[in-house]
Formats: structure tokens, sequence, C-alpha cells
């Protein structure tokens, strides 16, 4: 029989780093849920150092690091954003439109360093896709409730889309926008069912 339990309470952030921690994860993450944020986000940033290092892209030992970071940043914060911890925190009372435009603004750095140290200075790329970037995340986050998850998967696939066939692909880097745009778009926007770990799935 399939027992889900849906679960919003959080705990209390910890004092001092630990609590700090805990707001950039959401308080009271399962073992579980830390080991998959730290294998999956440590992994990428593995894969990405190693094929930086060893395929000529005619990268400087900055450009390898950049990249490596910001493997590990996305690919950990897909798999953070999606959490049922971080769904309690990030989608607690309070965190209303406000918060959620701010989060998904302040991300102008990523593609602002792309576009200067990977793509010669592509403003046209930058601009275009960080004004859909803003746009996808109002369309997602106006819409009524019951319709935000096919909405934003629509946004998602409309970027994948412009990336493919409007600009060209920054070379060693042909994966950031999807991940980039799924970090922000999917999993982390998506107000969705924080389920207890006692939950049992369906067979």
């Amino acid at each position: 029989m399939n027992m889900a339990y849906i679960d919003w309470k959080y705990p209390q952030p910890r004092e001092g780093l630990a609590g700090e921690f805990d707001k950039f994860i959401g308080p009271g993450a399962t073992r579980a849920e830390l080991f998959l944020q730290f294998v999956c986000a440590s992994g990428a940033a593995f894969a990405m150092l190693f094929y930086g290092l060893l395929n000529d892209f005619g990268w400087t030992t900055l450009q390898v690091a950049i990249a490596t970071l910001f493997a590990f940043d996305l690919m950990g914060g897909v798999v953070t954003n999606a959490t049922s911890t971080a769904k309690r925190w990030y989608h607690r009372e309070g965190q209303g439109f406000g918060r959620h435009m701010l989060f998904t603004a302040v991300h102008i750095v990523h593609l602002a360093v792309i576009a200067w140290f990977f793509r010669g200075g592509d403003w046209l790329w930058f601009v275009v896709l960080y004004g859909y970037l803003l746009l996808a995340a109002v369309i997602v986050l106006r819409a009524p409730l019951y319709l935000q998850r096919p909405v934003a998967l629509v946004c998602f696939v409309g970027v994948l889309l412009v990336n493919q066939y409007v600009f060209s692909l920054t070379p060693g880097l042909e994966w950031f926008i999807p991940i980039f745009f799924l970090k922000l778009l999917v999993s982390h926007l998506l107000r969705e069912e924080p389920y207890h770990p006692g939950s049992i799935s369906q067979p």
C-alpha cells in the first residue's frame, strides 16, 4: 500500500556555521539527502575537471576552475533544490514571489561569467538568456499552483530550443544552459509536496 506522508514542518536552523549551512540547503536534511547532494555535486565537478584538462578547448587554468566550480554548483543545486527538505524551507510561509525572483535574479553572475570568459564577450547571448530566465520565472510563479509544473517544463523545453538553434553552443560547456535552467525553473521554483522520510514508495 502506498503510504505518502506530506510534512511541511521544519526544525529551526542550528547556531553558527552549521546554521548558515542549514539556511542554504534547508534545516533537517536527512543523511540520504546529504549523500545525494555531495555525491552528485562532487561527481560533476571531478568529471568537469578531467574533461576540461583532457580536451583541447584552449582553456586557461582559471577557465578550468570556473567550469569545475559551476559543475559542482549547478549539479548540486539541481539535487538540493529538489529535496523535500529544501521544498519545506524555500517554500515556507513568507517565501513569496519576491524571494523566489531574487534567488533567480542573482544567478545573473553565472551567465555573465560564461559570456565573458567562455564566449568572448557574447553579450547578446547573455541578454537574451537572462531575459528569458526572468520572464520564465515570472510566468511560472504567476501561474495557478496546479499549472506551475507543466508551465515550468514548457519554459524549460523552450530554452533548450533557444540554446540549440538560436545560438552556438559553448564548447566544453554544452551542458551549462540545460542544467542551469533545470536548477532554477524546475528544481527551485516549483512548490511540490515535501514527503516525510517515513513515506513508503508505491511498488
